[in-house]
């Protein structure tokens, strides 16, 4: 699934650190993921807001920042992590084995390479989008980093619940990507909403899983992966 994002690459904007706190929830229908189905595990879905009017209050300049999406047991954590564009994101990898994580999706394109246990590699993110991340040795590992432009953004916990803080009162636009639904039903959820000097609790959302087809990926050059290798093969750290 594509995602039709402007690529920006001047300075960002935001407002200064002030304004209310927006709250709400939401809860994923028709999934055939079993820790939705038998859990309620409703977390990964972000949430954001966009300023219907980008001009409206005073601006400061935005601040890099930094985030970190571990490698450990064979997993990418968090699976989901959002940032705002400029955030530089390390990739430390705590396995016993080499990983080696890459994006050719759409989004920001990149090769970390390979590299060992015990050592970490960092990609500054500047363009904004969905940049879906995998590993060139390990097909199960995969990970999404969601860029957006303006800094008030959340990422849903087990329960659904997030919380957005410091929103300067104004008309936004509510934004919502998950990895398991479709384009039409995550422009369908979009909403206006207006923000005022206090907090906000939003309805809860309802996010459907249908129609979501899984598409297959291919490594960093293209091909089919070959065999995963065994935690001893090539890819290991020989002990002493």
């Amino acid at each position: 699934m594509t995602w039709p994002w402007p690529i920006c690459f001047s300075v960002l904007l935001v407002w200064p650190a002030a304004g209310a706190t927006v709250t709400g929830s939401v809860r994923l229908e028709d999934s055939r993921v079993a820790a939705v189905r038998k859990h309620r595990d409703y977390s990964g879905v972000v949430v954001w807001l966009e300023p219907v009017r980008p001009d409206q209050g005073g601006y400061a300049p935005a601040q890099p920042g930094r985030a970190r999406m571990e490698q450990k047991d064979k997993q990418f954590g968090p699976h989901v992590l959002a940032i705002q564009a400029g955030t530089s994101v390390s990739f430390p990898n705590f396995d016993p084995i080499f990983h080696s994580a890459f994006s050719n999706f759409s989004g920001q394109v990149f090769d970390l390479g390979l590299y060992p246990p015990g050592s970490s590699r960092n990609i500054t993110f500047t363009r904004t989008g969905v940049v879906r991340i995998f590993c060139n040795i390990h097909p199960s590992m995969s990970a999404v980093v969601v860029v957006l432009r303006y800094p008030w953004f959340a990422t849903s916990d087990p329960m659904g619940g997030f919380t957005i803080p410091e929103v300067p009162p104004g008309e936004y636009y509510l934004r919502v990507f998950h990895e398991r639904a479709t384009e039409k039903t995550l422009d369908a959820l979009r909403r206006r909403i207006a923000v005022p000097d206090s907090t906000v609790d939003l309805p809860p959302i309802s996010i459907s899983e249908t129609g979501y087809l899984e598409a297959p990926h291919k490594n960093k050059y293209g091909e089919e992966y070959p065999p995963p290798p065994g935690d001893t093969g090539a890819y290991s750290v020989k002990s002493k």
